[in-house]
């Protein structure tokens, strides 16, 4: 980064966490370090069970699956959502500078989802363990073992459907009170993903309830829960792409005091984008549901389409604006302009990371979404693959980026060490590549998902074991990397040594400057090219080599 050529300032983010009410810090601290337990403890069942794929460790079956269980619960659901939680509520607190208001459903929703955490991990112990989907399959001998685990999903969906009444009471409390004309783009975004994440809520309990009542005696067995399922599922999978996009929105203009250069109104219509194509396209889940008709089958294939045009949307408006400004400070050439953004800053580099990610992520995702495709790929290590680009480079490292913005003025110590910070993503990232590589590649290859011998006693074919030894190699790099990001940012937490002070030089400030008209942004939509070209380029890999091989097998579990 060229220092010479930009204006250093202070964190401005962080002096606004750090002058609210200690009620309201205390709450958005206690959260975020839950998550960040919770990250670590997903991460170590992840990574047992890739070592055990990958031949690395022998261990039983049944440990296998628990391990497998344990990640999937904790990442997918509690990891993830505690975080949104605790960054929704933050920045609403922020929005306005008057603190929380209803702080009350927002401790109870908190506290219910911490008890649900808990239960869950009573149920991933006992019996049989259920994998993250509750399977009630696999429970129909043993009902109390699925009671006690769905107890769990159905807190943590009550306390979703309190904790964001509190974030969204705060946002309107300024135009109750007549202080406010309209919400920002920032504040509209926000009360979306409040509403985003009481739906999710809604979606869990009506997942999970019936096998709870099955269980209780007190309902028929949930044959539908696969159904339901999916549903549940596709909400919880692009609910947090929603809230990357936000935050990429937000954390940009914290670390560079660049806004949208199209103006608040277009950037709340690609928000609200989010509203109209998620919901309907769910039905891509369903593929593997041998009674399915045709019709919804192709249906679903043309509505999943658009499911990314939110998401690309929102990263052409967030590159562009980015774009226009540093090149009015003497970003020159197609890439020059990006050595000017501040490097320096950890948060920085996970958005950088979180990007590519996401366009890795978009590109198998529309290999997959494909209605010929989809029965040949979804039972297959394909999935794991392409999908830890979207949990883990695109989500996770933005939510750790947002977190590395708040905790600090939270607890009111400075990042640490933000120069082997910085470069903790870097190193997750060559440890995904390696991961989603090689599954993407052992998906073509039939690889199966949720096999824990992958030798089949010798029987597999070697170039399975010589991919899963690769995956768990990845594995292994990635999980270093993510917990020592996650240790980092928790530092802040910590009782304060160095002065916030110490934060100079980790953010430039371009907001007071001029654009020069006539500017012109085209990497952004050179990027989307890029994406579009790769997602026909593997989509014709996937159909060539799933034609090669000599039998297929496709499965009922879906996602």
């Amino acid at each position: 980064m060229n220092n010479t050529c930009i204006d250093r300032y202070t964190d401005r983010y962080t002096d606004r966490f750090a002058a609210l009410a200690m009620s309201d810090r205390r709450l958005l601290a206690l959260m975020s370090a839950a998550s960040l337990v919770i990250l670590v403890l997903g991460i170590m069942g992840g990574l047992m069970t890739a070592l055990a794929r990958g031949g690395f460790i022998d261990i039983l079956n049944t440990t296998g699956y628990r391990w497998l269980t344990l990640h999937g619960v904790s990442i997918f659901f509690y990891w993830l959502f505690i975080a949104q939680a605790a960054l929704l509520l933050g920045f609403a607190a922020i929005e306005r500078g008057r603190g929380l208001v209803l702080k009350a459903l927002a401790w109870f929703g908190f506290v219910t989802i911490l008890v649900g955490f808990g239960l869950s991990m009573v149920g991933i112990q006992q019996g049989m363990p259920l994998l993250y989907d509750g399977a009630p399959q696999l429970a129909r001998h043993a009902p109390r073992d699925l009671l006690v685990f769905n107890l769990g999903y159905l807190l943590l969906g009550l306390g979703l459907m309190v904790l964001p009444l509190s974030a969204i009471a705060t946002l309107i409390e300024p135009r109750r009170a007549g202080r406010q004309e309209q919400l920002s783009a920032v504040g509209f975004a926000l009360f979306t993903w409040a509403g985003f994440l009481i739906v999710s809520g809604f979606a869990a309990i009506y997942t999970f309830l019936p096998g709870t009542l099955w269980a209780l005696g007190l309902g028929d067995f949930p044959v539908n829960h696969g159904t339901n399922w999916h549903i549940v599922f596709h909400n919880m999978h692009y609910l947090p792409l929603m809230a990357t996009v936000i935050l990429w929105y937000i954390l940009i203009h914290a670390l560079t005091g660049v806004k949208s250069v199209f103006g608040e109104r277009f950037s709340k219509i690609v928000f609200a984008l989010y509203l109209v194509f998620v919901p309907p396209t769910s039905l891509y889940h369903m593929f593997l549901e041998p009674d399915l008709p045709e019709i919804v089958r192709v249906v679903g294939s043309l509505l999943s389409l658009f499911v990314s045009v939110p998401t690309l949307t929102a990263f052409l408006i967030i590159v562009a604006s980015l774009e226009v400004y540093a090149r009015s400070q003497g970003g020159r050439g197609l890439f020059g302009w990006i050595r000017l953004l501040p490097w320096r800053n950890p948060s920085m580099s996970a958005i950088a990371v979180a990007v590519l990610s996401m366009g890795l992520g978009i590109t198998f995702a529309f290999v997959l979404i494909q209605e010929q495709l989809a029965p040949l790929l979804s039972d297959t290590f394909f999935v794991p693959g392409y999908f830890h680009f979207f949990t883990v480079g695109t989500v996770s490292l933005t939510l750790l980026a947002a977190l590395q913005v708040m905790l600090p003025g939270l607890g009111g110590r400075a990042a640490w060490r933000p120069e082997l910070m910085r470069l903790l993503p870097w190193l997750a990232f060559i440890g995904l590549l390696l991961f989603g590589g090689a599954g993407v590649a052992a998906g073509y290859l039939g690889v199966p998902r949720r096999v824990m011998d992958m030798a089949y006693q010798g029987q597999a074919p070697e170039m399975w074991q010589i991919l899963m030894a690769t995956v768990a190699i990845g594995g292994s790099i990635m999980a270093l990397a993510l917990i020592l990001f996650a240790v980092g940012v928790a530092v802040s937490l910590l009782p304060r040594r160095q002065p916030l002070s110490e934060q100079a030089g980790l953010t430039v400030d371009w907001s007071h400057h001029v654009v020069s008209p006539g500017l012109r942004a085209v990497t952004g939509p050179l990027s989307v090219l890029v994406i579009v070209l790769a997602m026909y380029g593997f989509t014709i890999i996937g159909f060539e080599i799933m034609q090669a091989l000599p039998a297929t097998t496709s499965g009922g579990g879906g996602h």
